[in-house]
């Protein structure tokens, strides 16, 4: 997210609920389509540049992961993470 914040300085930031938004539809349609397919199927129209930010910070938060061909894929396991938080060795 920082890197396009950088390139444009103009970038608006995206809302929690379009954010929450983008999310929803990477985890339905995980591996099916690339960024440009999927924007396509957002249910609400997202500015491109928007669409971007949001994309960058799943990423960056380990949320999705993009394969070789371009496809975005959500790799995010919630049961695994409170598994995990729930360990001695892990401090919350």
């Amino acid at each position: 997210m920082q890197k396009q914040l950088l390139k444009n300085p103009f970038v608006r930031s995206p809302t929690l609920d379009t954010v929450l938004m983008v999310e929803g539809i990477v985890d339905k349609y995980s591996g099916e389509f690339n960024r440009t397919e999927l924007w396509k199927k957002l249910p609400k129209r997202v500015m491109w540049q928007t669409y971007l930010v949001i994309l960058d910070y799943l990423q960056e938060i380990n949320k999705i992961a993009i394969d070789r061909k371009g496809k975005i894929g959500y790799i995010w396991n919630p049961e695994l993470a409170k598994r995990l938080r729930h360990r001695a060795e892990i401090k919350v």
